[in-house]
C-alpha cells in the first residue's frame, strides 16, 4: 500500500489533481487508517493499492496523446472499483486551527458553505472577499476587515495574524508570491502597503527573489503547517484557483473531505457568482467613465427597432475588448450609454486605463460611422460624448435571488455623466481631479487644453490648461440647466493620446 504522499512523489501529480482523479472517479479513494509506522507524526494516513501508479500512468499517457478529460472519464472511470470512500488523498490528520470553524459538517457546495477559511484577492492582493473562517483564524482581525480596501493587503494581513508565528510562515508566503509574481513587480509590492516595513519587507523581497511565478490557470495547491514552530503540526492544504476578478484562496485541514471542494472549485461561474455577491461593499479610488451616443433620440427615431438594436449591440461588441484590454469593470447605465469603471491596478495607473480607453473609444466609432454612413446614405455622424472623473468612492453590489448589479456610490458617477452630457461632437472631457491622478510622464503623452473663442469669432486651443464649466457654458440656458451642479469643476479637453 502506498500513502498519498508516496503516490505524488512518485508520478509528479500535485495533490489537488490526485483529489480531482478521485471526485471524477478514476481512481479510487484511499482506505484511511492509523499509519504503519509507529513514529510517523500523523495521527491517520490514506492508503492507495500498489496499482494506482499503473492507472495514474494510463491516465498521464492519454492526456499525452491529446485525449479530453472528459473522454478519458468515459474510458476509465467505468474500471474503477466502485464508488470511493468518504476520505480523499490525505496523509495527515490535524487538528484545525478553530474547532468551531468545522463544527462536524464539513464543505458545503457553496461559498456561503465552506467551514473553512477562504478569501478572494483581487490584483493588487487588497482582500475584497473573505468567510468569518479566515477572519478569525487565519487573519485574526476581531472586528472584521477594515471597510478601505487600502488597509486589506493580504500580506500585512497574514505577517499579523496566525501565519506571523505559523512554523509554516515561509511557505504560505512563498505560495502567495509565487502567484503576485506572475502581476506584481517587486517594487510594486514592496510599495503596496506603506504600514509593512523593516524585516517584514526584506522577508517578502527575499522569498520573492525565490519563487518562480506561477503562470498556469490550473488550481495550485501546498501543505502547510499553522502551528507555532516547535508545536505539533496543524496540517492544512492551502488551494488556490483563478478568476479574472482575482485569486480565491481556500485552506482546508488535511483530515477533511477535499472532494466537496474540489467540485466546488470546478465550478467556476458559480464560485465567482457567490463570492461576488458575498462580497462587502468596501471604499476605493477610482476613474469613472461615462459615454453616450450623441442625438441617439434622433436616430433611434430614424431607424427601424430592430436596425437600432443592431448599431446599439454593434457598438457595445466593438467597445468590449476594449473594456476588457483596460480591466474596466461595467456599471449600470440608463438607456443606451455607456458606464465602467476602473480600479487600481498592481502594475498600471487606474486613471491612464479611463484615458487610453476613451482614445481607443473614439477610434474605434470612426469605423462604425463609415460603416452606417455608406449603408444609409445619411449624414447623421456615430460620435460618442465621453465624460471621465476620479475619485474615492464606495463600491458594491445591488441583488437579487436572480441578478447582481455592481455599483459605486457618490459624485464621482454624477460629475462623469454630466461631463459625458457636456462633450459635443465626440469630445473627451476630463476633470482636473482625473488629470492630476497622471503622473507628469503620462501627461506628457497627452494633448490637452480648453479652446476659446477670439474676438473675431476665431477658435484658438490653450493648451495644457483648465476651465470651469460655468466660464465654459451659459448655465442659464435651458438645455445647460443640468450643468449647474458642476458648475464650479475645473475640466479640461483631451484632444489626442500618443502611445509612449
Amino acid at each position: 500500500m502506498l500513502t498519498s504522499r508516496e503516490v505524488i512523489e512518485k508520478t509528479g501529480i500535485s495533490r489537488a489533481t490526485l483529489n480531482n482523479y478521485i471526485a471524477q472517479g478514476l481512481i479510487q479513494g484511499p482506505e484511511v487508517r492509523n499509519p504503519d509506522s509507529p513514529n510517523d507524526p500523523a495521527r491517520r494516513l490514506g492508503y492507495f493499492p500498489e496499482d494506482v501508479l499503473q492507472r495514474l500512468a494510463e491516465i498521464a499517457t492519454l492526456k499525452g496523446q491529446g485525449v479530453r478529460m472528459a473522454e478519458i472519464s468515459e474510458r476509465l472511470a467505468p474500471l474503477a472499483d466502485g464508488p470511493p470512500p468518504p476520505n480523499p488523498a490525505q496523509d495527515n490528520v490535524p487538528t484545525t486551527i478553530n474547532a468551531d470553524a468545522n463544527n462536524g459538517r464539513g464543505l458545503q457546495l457553496t461559498i456561503e458553505g465552506l467551514d473553512h477559511p477562504a478569501y478572494l484577492v483581487n490584483n493588487k492582493f487588497e482582500i475584497e472577499w473573505a468567510n468569518e473562517a479566515a477572519e478569525a483564524d487565519i487573519f485574526e482581525t476581531g472586528r472584521g476587515l477594515s471597510s478601505d480596501i487600502a488597509d486589506r493587503n493580504v500580506f500585512r494581513l497574514l505577517f499579523e495574524g496566525r501565519t506571523g508565528t505559523a512554523d509554516g510562515r515561509e511557505e504560505i508566503l512563498a505560495f502567495h508570491l509565487a502567484i503576485a509574481k506572475n502581476r506584481l513587480s517587486k517594487a510594486g509590492l514592496l510599495t503596496l502597503d506603506g504600514h509593512i516595513e523593516g524585516e517584514l519587507i526584506e522577508e517578502l523581497a527575499d522569498i520573492y527573489d525565490r519563487v518562480e511565478p506561477v503562470t498556469s490557470r490550473a488550481v495550485k495547491d501546498t501543505e502547510v503547517n499553522f502551528a507555532p514552530r516547535g508545536a505539533e503540526p496543524v496540517r492544512y492544504n492551502l488551494y488556490a484557483s483563478f478568476f479574472r476578478e482575482g485569486t480565491f484562496f481556500t485552506y482546508v485541514p488535511v483530515v477533511a473531505d477535499h472532494n466537496p471542494l474540489m467540485t466546488l472549485l470546478a465550478r467556476r461561474d458559480i464560485v465567482i457568482r457567490d463570492l461576488l455577491r458575498g462580497r462587502k461593499p468596501y471604499m476605493t479610488p477610482l476613474a469613472v467613465l461615462v459615454a453616450d451616443i450623441q442625438s441617439s433620440v434622433k436616430i433611434c427615431a430614424e431607424l427601424p427597432p430592430e436596425e437600432y438594436f443592431e448599431l446599439i449591440n454593434q457598438v457595445w461588441g466593438t467597445m468590449e475588448p476594449i473594456f476588457r484590454k483596460y480591466y474596466a469593470t461595467h456599471g449600470k447605465h440608463v438607456g443606451d450609454g455607456i458606464l465602467y469603471y476602473f480600479f487600481p491596478q498592481p502594475d498600471c495607473n487606474y486613471a491612464l486605463n479611463a484615458v487610453r480607453c476613451a482614445a481607443e473609444m473614439k477610434e474605434a466609432m470612426y469605423a462604425i460611422d463609415r460603416e452606417w454612413r455608406e449603408r444609409k446614405n445619411w449624414a447623421n455622424a456615430l460620435i460618442l460624448n465621453i465624460g471621465l472623473d476620479e475619485g474615492q468612492e464606495w463600491f458594491g453590489a445591488y441583488q437579487t435571488s436572480t441578478h447582481l448589479e455592481f455599483t459605486v456610490l457618490g459624485d464621482t458617477i454624477n460629475r462623469a455623466a454630466r461631463l459625458s452630457d457636456f462633450a459635443t461632437g465626440g469630445a473627451i472631457w476630463a476633470s482636473k481631479n482625473l488629470m492630476t491622478s497622471l503622473s507628469t510622464r503620462e501627461r506628457e503623452h497627452l494633448d490637452f487644453g480648453i479652446r476659446r473663442k477670439t474676438d473675431d469669432g476665431a477658435e484658438m486651443v490653450t493648451p495644457s490648461t483648465y476651465g470651469r464649466i460655468s466660464n465654459l457654458a451659459d448655465l442659464d440656458d435651458p438645455q445647460n440647466l443640468k450643468l449647474r451642479d458642476i458648475g464650479v469643476l475645473p475640466v479640461t479637453e483631451i484632444f489626442n493620446f500618443e502611445q509612449p
